[in-house]
């Protein structure tokens, strides 16, 4: 029995009557046409499909939409605009960080993400100090981003453009 669903996505109101069974993902994918999020493994393995729900980064594959009523979802597409570009979005071309961009959306969600749960003083696995701030150290920052997985090996020009938009940050 399909269920209303109201949510917000990169900034527009939608309602949607979903089977409960229907992932955020598939709701973005096949209910909206909106393919920014990509299907990667499907399991919640490669984060191929992050996305930021309510500002926090989820993968959305393993999200039932029915459970996020109300919710905002921005994906990667709403973060930017072609000629006013979320700072991620621009440092990831300015250091491509992007090769066959599959992976890309999801990283750019979860680099935001990360960005602000590190802000929020929110510390990750190998923070050292829980007491102090946050320090996005490079093994802080690769840390946070393990659960994205790029095939293409693209990783080291990804934390370069991490490392500039967390730079600009703390400015």
């Amino acid at each position: 029995m399909p269920i209303p669903v109201s949510l917000t996505v990169d900034g527009k109101p939608v309602t949607l009557s979903l089977d409960p069974r229907v992932t955020i993902l598939d709701a973005l994918r096949d209910h909206l046409g909106n393919f920014s999020a990509k299907k990667g493994c499907d399991h919640g393995q490669c984060g191929a499909c992050t996305v930021l729900i309510d500002g926090r980064r989820v993968l959305s594959c393993l999200c039932l939409a029915v459970s996020h009523d109300g919710a905002t979802i921005t994906t990667a597409a709403g973060l930017g605009l072609p000629g006013d570009l979320h700072p991620m979005q621009q440092a990831f071309i300015d250091h491509d960080g992007l090769q066959c961009g599959y992976c890309t959306p999801g990283q750019i969600c979860s680099a935001v993400g990360m960005l602000a749960e590190a802000r929020e003083g929110m510390p990750s696995h190998v923070t050292a100090d829980l007491s102090a701030p946050v320090s996005l150290s490079d093994a802080e920052i690769r840390e946070r981003m393990s659960g994205n997985l790029c095939r293409c090996g693209a990783y080291a020009n990804i934390l370069t453009a991490i490392r500039e938009v967390a730079g600009a940050d703390r400015s």
